[in-house]
């Protein structure tokens, strides 16, 4: 990877080519495969070659994604790999004008709309988990009374603990404990509302 800091995405062009729906599942997979090629991932999205190809095009015109060093023998194959270790979107970069907010608007839907069916996919399939999975699984909701700061302060705390289990889990996959290690989808929102 070019970079091992998380990308801050503060452009209009760069969040719209991440906004597409095929590409944000393009660059999701290919973050945890950490390489691959367009075959395989129009395999695991079961789309043409040549449709997947075009958006990983796209994907690395605005940075996000990168060429890979080959993997196989095989030249005509070109393998990629996610340009950063993650990315973030901040409402704060995207207010200062209506277009800008509607389309992080609607990015934000998709984002939230994938990974609701990335939820309800785990919901078909956690009968074949296993009990120690299921009882590891956490769903919650907590109705907090903070103010904006209290909630920032949250945000930290919470973010700095998730990266304390992703270092200490990564470390231990390079040292070769992988028996048992999955992908785990860990979603998070903390947003004010009023009944």
């Amino acid at each position: 990877m070019a970079s091992k800091e998380n990308r801050r995405i503060a452009d209009l062009g760069t969040l719209k080519a991440l906004a597409h729906p095929l590409r944000m599942k393009l660059y999701r997979l290919l973050f945890l495969a950490d390489t691959a090629t367009a075959s395989q991932l129009a395999e695991q999205v079961d789309e043409a070659v040549s449709l997947v190809s075009y958006h990983l095009r796209k994907l690395a015109e605005h940075g996000l994604i990168e060429e890979a060093e080959p993997r196989s023998g095989d030249a005509r194959e070109r393998w990629w790999q996610p340009a950063s270790d993650g990315v973030s979107v901040h409402s704060a970069d995207f207010r200062d004008a209506p277009e800008k907010a509607a389309v992080h608007t609607a990015a934000s839907r998709l984002f939230q709309e994938q990974r609701s069916e990335m939820y309800r996919t785990y919901l078909d399939e956690r009968a074949h988990w296993g009990a120690e999975w299921n009882e590891a699984v956490v769903d919650s909701e907590s109705l907090l009374r903070l103010t904006a700061g209290e909630l920032a302060e949250l945000k930290r705390e919470v973010l700095d603990v998730l990266k304390k289990y992703d270092d200490q889990g990564r470390a231990r996959e390079a040292a070769g404990e992988t028996a048992g290690r999955e992908h785990i989808a860990l979603h998070m929102y903390g947003f004010p509302f009023r009944v």
